[in-house]
């Protein structure tokens, strides 16, 4: 399976490269990808915003971790999903659209309604939202430093992020906020497949000091075997980049209260958690992170939030609050519940940590 899955998935050989010689594919549905993400992350912001977020999905992918059923109201392929929130308390960060009455998509623009809007093309782009309760004018300036998170054979999907500096200002409730912040401009365009297995994705973006900025993921599949565990390391001023995907460890070791989501699925949503990774040349990264509890739904078929966080790269030691963080789970409860006797027994077939209900 590992073996299969590694020949499909080239996003691991593209990561050896740490810069892009041009831009890579970027455009709205077509004949071919039905499906089409695009997202905004801004962590790192001062109080009391510490993250700032938007992310589209145009098309409702037919995975359970990605998919928002609740949200259609004539097709799938009909039906676009745009999540914009920050920290503070928010009740209108999630709107659906219909692609065909709603939407206009052409090149260099992106429109949903009249409501959120992305132009431009590389470098630069514009992302503007109005709306009462959070609104936004965001110029967006992409470099060539990408992470490939997806890239599979057949120009079946891919998915990448590029390191981007986020200049504007935000409204929140009336009261204006200005920011210069390092970001992740991402993109996934993906053929409409039958179904995917996958159930549960975490993934987590700090911005660090001297330009660097932290990527951590992981994604599970329905059987709660891990498809993709991964930290990505960004470095502006040296514009270099690297991946780390052996030895990388997750864990949760408290949770909220279980929840229950739109579409009925109930799932635990992490109060602590930790991250670390140990290579064979000595290099050593270690996340404690502590969640803020200001969990929003929207991010496909979960939610998004931010924490406060710990970090350890080699003998470097930064703190800060603004970290940046998606969650979600779909696994059968049995998985999400599981007990220290059934955790013990998986850490024998499977390196990664479970997460342990306490």
């Amino acid at each position: 399976m590992r073996f299969l899955q590694d020949f499909l998935d080239r996003s691991k050989q593209l990561n050896q490269t740490p810069t892009v010689s041009h831009y890579p594919a970027y455009h709205g549905p077509n004949s071919k990808y039905k499906i089409i993400h695009q997202g905004l992350m801004i962590p790192g912001l001062p109080a009391p915003l510490y993250y700032l977020n938007f992310m589209s999905v145009i098309g409702q992918p037919n995975a359970p971790m990605l998919a928002n059923p609740s949200a259609i109201e004539t097709t799938a392929l009909d039906t676009a999903t745009v999540i914009c929130s920050a920290s503070p308390h928010m009740v209108g960060q999630l709107h659906h659209y219909s692609v065909k009455r709603d939407c206009h998509f052409k090149s260099g623009l992106f429109q949903f309604l009249d409501r959120e809007q992305l132009s431009g093309g590389f470098p630069n782009f514009r992302l503007q939202r109005c709306d009462s309760e959070l609104s936004f004018d965001l110029n967006i300036h992409t470099t060539q430093l990408i992470s490939h998170f997806t890239q599979m054979r057949f120009s079946l999907a891919d998915h990448w992020s590029l390191l981007c500096r986020c200049q504007g200002t935000v409204n929140y409730k009336a009261q204006q906020y200005t920011i210069d912040s390092l970001g992740s401009f991402e993109y996934a365009r993906s053929f409409n497949f039958p179904y995917l297995p996958l159930a549960f994705l975490t993934y987590q973006i700090i911005n660090l000091s001297e330009n660097r900025q932290l990527l951590l993921a992981q994604i599970r599949d329905c059987f709660n075997s891990i498809v993709q565990s991964r930290i990505y390391l960004r470095d502006l001023k040296s514009m270099q980049t690297h991946m780390f995907d052996h030895n990388v460890y997750f864990k949760v070791h408290r949770v909220y209260p279980r929840v229950t989501t739109p579409n009925g699925q109930n799932m635990y949503l992490p109060r602590e958690f930790e991250w670390c990774y140990e290579g064979a040349d000595g290099t050593c990264i270690w996340v404690q992170g502590q969640s803020r509890g200001d969990f929003k739904f929207g991010v496909a078929a979960g939610y998004v939030g931010s924490f406060n966080y710990q970090v350890k790269v080699n003998d470097n030691t930064e703190n800060g609050e603004g970290g940046y963080c998606e969650y979600i789970d779909c696994r059968p409860l049995r998985f999400q519940e599981q007990d220290k006797k059934d955790k013990t027994l998986a850490q024998l077939s499977n390196s990664v940590p479970l997460m342990l209900k306490k």
